[in-house]
Order: C-alpha cells, then sequence, then structure tokens
C-alpha cells in the first residue's frame, strides 16, 4: 500500500496515529543539521513533514528535492507552530523512514500560486502547470458544475445520448476541421461544430429529452474564449414552445449557481428583445450589471454647423455618473484609447457637466450653452456627469460605443466578477444579408424557426429583414453562455429557409437530405439550447480566458505547445490516405 491517507484529510484529532503519505514534495526547508521540513503535496493538499535526527545519514545519502516523489511513515504529531491557513495546519508528520519512488529535475517553473512561469511555458508543461494549485481548483470547479448539470437534467427527463464525431461537412458558419478517410479515398469526414441534425433527428426518433456534455470543432480565429476544440451542454426537446425552454434552462443555470456558488436568484431573469439591446447597449450581449445606457443624439446636434456631427450616420453617447473632474490627461487616454485599430474612431468628444452647473465640452466653438444643455437632458446627466460622444458611420459607431461603456464600466469599477447578472435575449433577426457575398444568411443557422405568426413573411424576399427568429440567447455579465432556438420541423418550410439562403433543390438534398427524409416520418415540434461549457465554468470561476479551465489548452495559435501540435505527418501516411507530398 504506497498510502493510507491523502495529503489533505489528517487534522489533529488523529494525532498519535501511524500512517503513510505518498506525493510530490513542494518545499524542503532545513533549519539546521538534525532537522528538515518538507511541504508534500497531493490532488487533496498539503502534510508538512519532520525528518528528524535519525534520518540525517540517509537524507545525506539520498538528498530530496522540490517534486521529487516520495513515500513515508510516520506518526501524526500536533505542530508547535500551526500553520491557520492550511487546513492541515495543526499537525505534522513526524517522519520514521522513507522512499524516494522517482527523483524529479529542477522544474522550469516554480509550482506555485504566484509562480514565475509565463502562459507559453507553463502550457510547454502544461503537466507541471496542472499540479498548482489555482489550476487544481479551476478543473474541481469544472468538474462540479458538469456534475450538478447532468445532476438537474436527470431529474428532469433527459438522457445523454452520444452523437457521432466523424459527420458529413456541411459548410454554413465557422470552417469545419476536416479528416481524409483512408478506406474511401479522396473523401473526408468533417469533425462537428455542433451535434445540431443529430438531435434533431433524435426528437424525430422520439428521444424527447436529450443532453450531451460535447466535445464540438471549429476552425476559427482564436482569443480568451474561444478553442478550436471547446465543450457544450448541447440540449434538445419536444413538444416545446420558447417559453418551456426559456424556463427549463434558466431554472438550470439557477441550480448550478446555487451549489457551485452558493447564490441564489429569487427573481425570473430579465428579457431583452435584441433590438432593445442593439439600441441600448449596441451589442446583442448586454452587460447589466450597470447602466451607462446608449443614447442617440443624431437628431439633437445635426445641422448645426459642426462637420464630424453632420456627416456622420449616428451620433451617440454614454453618460458618466460622477466624473465631470476627469482630467485632461484622463480624456487623452481615452481618446486615444477610441482611436486604436481595434475600436476605430477617429477622435471623441467631451461634455463636462461640472458641479457647480456650468457646461464646459471640447465643442463649445459649435455648440453654446443652450444646445449642451439639451445634450445633458437627452442623456438624464446630472452636474457632476461626463458625456462621452462619438460619430461615424452606424455599424462602427455603436459597437466603438458599446466597447467604450464597457471600458469606463470596468474603469469605474463597475464589472465585478462577484456580482452576476444574467438575461434573456429574444426576437432576434432571422436573417443578415452578407454584403460580400450578395446574399442572406441565416443569424444563428439554417435549422431555426420563424415566429410562429411571422412564417408567411418567408414567401416574399423583400421582407426577409423583418422576420424574427423563434430563437434565444442567455447572457451573463455581458458573455453570451448559451443559445438555441426553435427548430424547423416541416420539409416545405425547411426547404423555403435553404432556398432564402441561395441553395439550389439540389445542394439542398446534397448536404441535408437525410433530415428533409426525416421531417416526412412524422417530425415533432421541437427546440434546444446549447451552453458554452468552458465559458460558464470561467465566468463561476471569476476569469476571462477559458483556457483556465480547461485541462490541455491550445495556445492563442491554435497550437498545443507541449505537444507540438498540428504537426508534419510521414509520407507513408498520406499514401495510404492517397493525399500528395504537402509541401
Amino acid at each position: 500500500m504506497y498510502r493510507t491517507h491523502t495529503c489533505g484529510e489528517l487534522r489533529l484529532e488523529q494525532a498519535g496515529r501511524q500512517v503513510t503519505l505518498a506525493g510530490w514534495i513542494q518545499t524542503v526547508r532545513k533549519l539546521h543539521k538534525t532537522v528538515t521540513f518538507v511541504d508534500l503535496r497531493d490532488r487533496y493538499g498539503v502534510t508538512q513533514l519532520l525528518f528528524g535526527e535519525s534520518l540525517v545519514i540517509q537524507l545525506e545519502e539520498q538528498p530530496l528535492g522540490r517534486e521529487f516523489v516520495i513515500q513515508v511513515t510516520g506518526t501524526v504529531t500536533e505542530r508547535t507552530s500551526k500553520n491557520p491557513n492550511m487546513p492541515t495546519g495543526d499537525i505534522e508528520i513526524t517522519v520514521s523512514n522513507f522512499s524516494i519512488l522517482n527523483a524529479a529535475k529542477t522544474p522550469p517553473f516554480t509550482i506555485q500560486d504566484d509562480t514565475d512561469g509565463g502562459d507559453e511555458l507553463r502550457m510547454k508543461y502544461r503537466y507541471l502547470d496542472l499540479r498548482r494549485n489555482l489550476v487544481k481548483q479551476n478543473l474541481e470547479l469544472r468538474y462540479r458544475v458538469n456534475r450538478s448539470v447532468r445532476n438537474f437534467l436527470d431529474t428532469r427527463g433527459f438522457m445523454d445520448i452520444e452523437t457521432p464525431f466523424l459527420i458529413k461537412s456541411t459548410p454554413e458558419g465557422a470552417r469545419d476541421f476536416v479528416v481524409p478517410s483512408r478506406m474511401n479515398p479522396n473523401e473526408f469526414y468533417a469533425l462537428p461544430q455542433s451535434p445540431q441534425t443529430f438531435k434533431q433527428l433524435l426528437m424525430v426518433s422520439g428521444y424527447d429529452r436529450y443532453y450531451q456534455v460535447v466535445k464540438c470543432f471549429r476552425d476559427e480565429d482564436l482569443r480568451a474564449d474561444r478553442q478550436p476544440e471547446f465543450t457544450q451542454i448541447d440540449c434538445e426537446m419536444s413538444f416545446v414552445e420558447q417559453e418551456d425552454i426559456l424556463n427549463t434552462f434558466e431554472d438550470m443555470v439557477k441550480h448550478v449557481f446555487k451549489e457551485i456558488k452558493g447564490i441564489t436568484f429569487n427573481e425570473a431573469f430579465p428579457r431583452m428583445t435584441w433590438e432593445h439591446a442593439m439600441e441600448f447597449y449596441g451589442n446583442d450581449k448586454p452587460d447589466i450589471r450597470f447602466e451607462m445606457k446608449l443614447v442617440n443624439l443624431t437628431d439633437t446636434v445635426q445641422n448645426q454647423g459642426f462637420k464630424v456631427f453632420d456627416d456622420a450616420e449616428l451620433v451617440i453617447a454614454i453618460c458618466a455618473k460622477g466624473c465631470s473632474e476627469y482630467t485632461r490627461k484622463q480624456l487623452d487616454e481615452l481618446t486615444d484609447w477610441v482611436k486604436r485599430p481595434q475600436i476605430g474612431m477617429s477622435g471623441l468628444i467631451h461634455l463636462k457637466y461640472n458641479t457647480d452647473g456650468t457646461l464646459k465640452s471640447s465643442v463649445d466653438k459649435f455648440f453654446d450653452e443652450t444646445k449642451l444643455k439639451g445634450w445633458a437632458e437627452k442623456c438624464n446627466a446630472q452636474p457632476g456627469d461626463l458625456i462621452l460622444v462619438l460619430a461615424g458611420r452606424e455599424e462602427r459607431t455603436r459597437k466603438a460605443m458599446s466597447e467604450l461603456r464597457l471600458e469606463m464600466g470596468e474603469r469605474l469599477g463597475f464589472r465585478n466578477k462577484n456580482e452576476f447578472k444574467p438575461l434573456w435575449v429574444i426576437d432576434f433577426p432571422l436573417f443578415e444579408y452578407a454584403e460580400e457575398e450578395k446574399r442572406w444568411v441565416a443569424r444563428h443557422h439554417p435549422f431555426t424557426s420563424p415566429k410562429p405568426d411571422q412564417v408567411a413573411l418567408m414567401d416574399e424576399p423583400s421582407r426577409y429583414g423583418e422576420i424574427k427568429a423563434n430563437a434565444y440567447d442567455i447572457v451573463l455579465n455581458g458573455t453570451e453562455i448559451g443559445g438555441g432556438s426553435i427548430r424547423i420541423f416541416q420539409r416545405e418550410l425547411q426547404e423555403k429557409m435553404f432556398a432564402a439562403l441561395g441553395m439550389s433543390p439540389e445542394e439542398a438534398r446534397h448536404k441535408f437530405g437525410f433530415l428533409l427524409g426525416a421531417f416526412e416520418y412524422g417530425a415533432p415540434p421541437h427546440g434546444g439550447i446549447a451552453f458554452g461549457f468552458d465559458r460558464l465554468c470561467s465566468l463561476l470561476g471569476g476569469s476571462e480566458s477559458i483556457r483556465d479551465f480547461i485541462a490541455f489548452p491550445k495556445n492563442n495559435s491554435g497550437r498545443d505547445v507541449m505537444l507540438d501540435a498540428p504537426s508534419d505527418i510521414d509520407q507513408s501516411q498520406l499514401d495510404e490516405l492517397k493525399i500528395g507530398l504537402i509541401k
């Protein structure tokens, strides 16, 4: 037996008991020639070991080092100098004998919470980084969220059903990862971007409540909350309307927060239309932890001789409460911030509503105090507030102001990671027009149903832009954590959707003939939702990066620097696959 106890479970009640522990050496401290203290670590915690005078010779012959794997036997004793910050801080093990199970090289970074290793170095040696307590806590949280979700769905009658990873490529949306087939030369599988069509087929099959915690794959540009392979909580239900989906999965989120964070949401999550979100927050995933809504000033400020405003498609403002004392340096910094390429604005205009009631702007030359007062009234500004204004092309300006609002919220301390404000965003457009391709594309995916009262508009191409989708997103603190829709379940309507997206009948049958055929054999009304599991875990853990909650993540270039993947493969493999040499 390698151990009788773990390094995290012994307490003062076990004093006097002989035990055996095994684990990794975190630190070695020699106080003088006859006493050595070692912190021994495993997955469950840390226990202090005391090597006394009887082991001096053995320690000289077998010196211990950081990350050595050792086994010790000894007696649980009360510590003279207790550590209240450790669960095992009241005791130590007086070692009677030990053995080195495996020596270790000096690690390339310190394996502790305040490590000296950078991101790339720690990802290269991820198996060492996973020993750190902070990373371990993240993976423990991920496991607890997973278990909480599964337990909830089980109580609601959902069945966990696996779907294939090797499927047909149907390029629509993000790029597929493709896999060559040796047995079918010059033909390829694709890795699933989601199990969408399979879960709809399961509804046709009568499995009316399905779920999976499932890997998905998208070959797209990466960022902090995006990986080429990621995990979804994928769910589908039959004989439901939108209200049924929202109620069920709102309950699931409440259940997870109660179990994981001890937070109870007593009220129903607020609901906001897509149009409202875009108008007042500038994006479809609003952070409602703070107000500072966008205010359209276009009609208020145009045709008054200021060319920047007069030539703009949109003039939009936010009111930062209590910020009228911002210095010139702070305002210049904000101006530089909106000029960054990521934001893309040419400048920032400000209006200070001073505490004495006077108004001072960066465009006083063009607007007198009476007109500036109109700005303040439109923005509901009070003495002591600061109004920030952007102007330009509508789409870019609204997006830029949305980003500026979030930046101001961050600077003013309104985006507390320990405060959680979920909401549903509903009534999305069904289509959006792709200018480059000169065609309509699905805003969610081509299996999303129009709102029931707008199905007739599918016969009027000139009105595609008016159609609202029977779709919904759940947003938490400015991040979309899940999204779904009520699906199309009739062949005729699905064919109309494919036609609206520019697919010929032949192309639709080639790509989705299996689904269209299934709809002719009694498909029930159905709908579902998929949650970004990695993203949900990162928000619950107070991190902006999902990589912190994935055991073996990729870097920002989509590479696994530990395995050095992707990589070349042998020519013999390429020959078997009937693929020529890739230069």
